[in-house]
């Protein structure tokens, strides 16, 4: 397409975004904002925030035997709650002079839980290495014919993709056993692509950096023999992108060796500029151009999720977490699942890996106005800011993530 462009003496600049990543938001898809009202400056990111809640620990479970207090103090107000019984693991327990024995079951504190945060004065640590891939087709319609004639393109389009692999880290701190404070940070290794079928060309942009850093709190509300409550809220920058403003509910009911829970998320984001979407700069020395798919004209974005899942102890060291959420992110909506497996053999280290995959995107079909700016077409409009070149209909959204995490609790 660059040779189309370059033919046709039209240029552009942009301002790139990408898919949705990671917990919060995961299915938001936007990445980047734009100040269409004049000639933009690049702001390349992965996400506006997402994978569901990036600023957030996972889970935990501790390990003591009943009866003893032996990995801490247990408080009077604290049950067995989501602590869960590890399957086959158990030991003999003298207790008295006539050698009388009895069985007692190991408990252990599950770092993947997702109702997990760090015991009072301990530190929690998730380190997560995730790798995520979003893109959709499109065709190009209602191309204007002035200034400049973009009707060559009407019918044709090409492909959006945009990866990312990121390492992510959330440090949390116990205050008390049912109150926490974390932060984060994300470093992103971006990569946007236009695919053009125009003339089986592309245009692409790399985007690497600390991006992301966030601050956020957990509050236990609920915490019985048979009910596990939580109220959480966070706050999220993305650089030259949004902040973002996010409140979470979650409860579950404890099944033998498995926690079954639901969950309701908000979002409130502040967009940098007055429109968000994705695209790319294409940095060409000779013809500097921009393009730029706008999900929506607007300074702001509201996101809301909610969802069910199952956490379970499989067998003494072996956990499984299946998730499913439906979200609203303020342009369409998603359906995706995620299934987690761990290890944990002790009380204070975990590994897991994870997938999760998108199912449904009301996204297709839709039809998002394209801009253009290219400041070698003098007198145009497209020379000075992001000018409206008409729409593209977009299909096959898809989404998915895979990716590892480490757990310590110190």
């Amino acid at each position: 397409m660059k040779k189309q462009l370059s033919l046709l003496g039209i240029a552009a600049a942009l301002i790139a975004v990408a898919p949705a990543y990671s917990e919060t938001n995961w299915g938001s898809r936007a990445g980047s904002s734009a100040d269409l009202s004049s000639a933009p400056a690049t702001r390349t990111r992965q996400n506006v925030d997402y994978k569901k809640y990036q600023t957030r620990s996972n889970t935990a479970t501790y390990q003591r035997q009943d009866g003893k207090n032996i990995y801490y103090t247990q408080p009077a107000n604290r049950s067995a709650m989501y602590k869960q019984y590890a399957s086959g693991d158990s030991q003999s327990v003298r207790t008295s002079r006539t050698e009388t024995v009895r069985t007692e079951m190991k408990r252990k504190y599950f770092l993947a839980h997702p109702f997990y945060q760090p015991l009072q004065g301990k530190f929690g640590s998730i380190t997560d290495f995730g790798y995520t891939d979003s893109g959709y087709d499109f065709t190009f319609n209602g191309m204007v014919t002035t200034p400049i004639d973009f009707s060559i393109w009407e019918g044709k389009g090409g492909s959006w993709k945009a990866t990312q692999f990121a390492i992510k880290e959330d440090f949390s701190y116990g205050i008390t056993d049912k109150i926490a404070v974390l932060g984060m940070l994300r470093y992103e290794m971006n990569k946007y692509k236009f695919n053009w079928n125009i003339d089986n060309s592309k245009d692409e942009q790399k985007d690497d950096g600390l991006n992301l850093f966030g601050l956020g709190a957990q509050f236990r509300v609920l915490d019985t023999a048979d009910w596990i409550g939580e109220v959480s809220a966070y706050f999220e920058h993305q650089k030259h992108v949004a902040n973002d403003f996010m409140l979470e509910l979650k409860a579950g009911y404890k099944v033998a060796r498995s926690t079954i829970y639901g969950l309701v998320r908000g979002q409130y984001l502040a967009i940098d500029g007055d429109a968000y979407g994705n695209g790319l700069e294409v940095n060409d020395a000779s013809d500097p151009r921009t393009m730029f798919v706008a999900y929506k004209i607007d300074d702001k974005a509201f996101y809301i999720e909610g969802g069910a899942g199952v956490f379970s102890v499989l067998k003494e060291d072996w956990t499984l977490n299946v998730e499913g959420i439906f979200g609203h992110y303020d342009w369409h909506n998603q359906f995706n699942v995620k299934g987690e497996i761990g290890w944990q053999p002790n009380d204070w280290f975990a590994w897991t890996i994870y997938a999760r995959a998108s199912l449904y995107d009301s996204a297709d079909g839709k039809n998002l106005d394209f801009y253009w700016h290219q400041p070698a077409q003098t007198g145009t409009g497209y020379d000075t800011h992001l000018k409206k070149a008409g729409s593209v209909k977009l299909d096959n959204n898809q989404e998915w993530t895979i990716g590892t995490r480490v757990m310590f609790q110190f």
